[in-house]
Formats: structure tokens, sequence, C-alpha cells
């Protein structure tokens, strides 16, 4: 039977992030991470609800959380579910964590959380201008349909 296990969360961490290194020196750090989801409730009234998410992040990735994020910070965080159990004065413990394969920072230059993002082994494209000045670096270019109905008018200009 196949499985497949990958979480993709947007939300905003709960904490500042503390750096540690394990005795063979790789970087890592649990951050907390709070994710809102607004419903209407039967009544017709909205509804907030947070869910509190457990992350573990390794390597490069820890690093650059420590240096660029902070409590509040906007954050895209893709991994897999991982439990982790142990025993404590007899009693047996678990906890559902999030391990984090990719990161991304989210948020303009004034906000906690930076302007840029970090994936592992990905080049980043810095720039000057604020969040709502963006450009694409060069070579990239923006999105375009390809075909379907509807985009065979001439009048169309793309």
């Amino acid at each position: 039977m196949a499985s497949y296990n990958r979480v993709i969360l947007v939300g905003n961490l709960t904490r500042d992030i503390e750096l540690r290194h394990t005795p063979g020196g790789t970087a890592v750090t649990d951050a907390g991470l709070a994710v809102n989801d607004r419903r209407k409730s039967q009544s017709g009234e909205w509804v907030e609800e947070v869910t509190f998410v457990d992350v573990v992040m390794w390597g490069r990735t820890a690093e650059v959380a420590s240096e660029y994020l902070g409590k509040g910070s906007p954050v895209l965080i893709e991994g897999r579910l991982k439990l982790d159990t142990w025993e404590t004065d007899g009693q047996k413990k678990s906890k559902l964590r999030v391990v984090c394969e990719r990161m991304q920072m989210l948020g303009g230059r004034s906000d906690s959380g930076g302007g840029g993002g970090y994936n592992s082994g990905a080049s980043n494209h810095s720039s000057s201008n604020s969040s709502n000045d963006y450009q694409a670096p060069p070579g990239n270019r923006e999105a375009q349909p390809t075909g379907g109905s509807g985009y065979d008018d001439p009048n169309i200009p793309f």
C-alpha cells in the first residue's frame, strides 16, 4: 500500500527562534507555528480557530530562520509529519511534529519576517525594492495562458 506524507502550512511563529547544535555540529531549532482558520458558524458568525504546530528545522534552514525570523514572523513551512515517542518516569509520551524541508519567509521588509525566502540549494534574488514593487529576476517571465477554449481570439494581447 502506498503512503504519502507531505504538509504545507502558512502561519506566524509563536516565539523567537533559538538555534542549537548537535554534538556533530548540525544546526537545529524547534519552532512553534500558529495557523489561523476563519469560518462561519451555524449562526452565521465568523469564528477564528487557531492551531498550534511544533516544527523542527535542521541545517542551513535552521540557521537562516534564527537569523531572520522572530516571534510573529509570517512563514510558509513545507515538510513531513513525524511522531516522536519517549518515556519519562515510566510513562510513554508522544508528540506529532512537522519536520521542515522547505521554509519560505513571507511579508515585506518592514514586517518582522523579512522579505526573502530560503529553500536548501536554491538561489535567492535580493532586491532593494519593497515587496509592493516586486520585479521578477532577469530571465523569469510572467505566466502566460497556454491553450484551452477562448485563447484563440486574435485580439487578446498575448
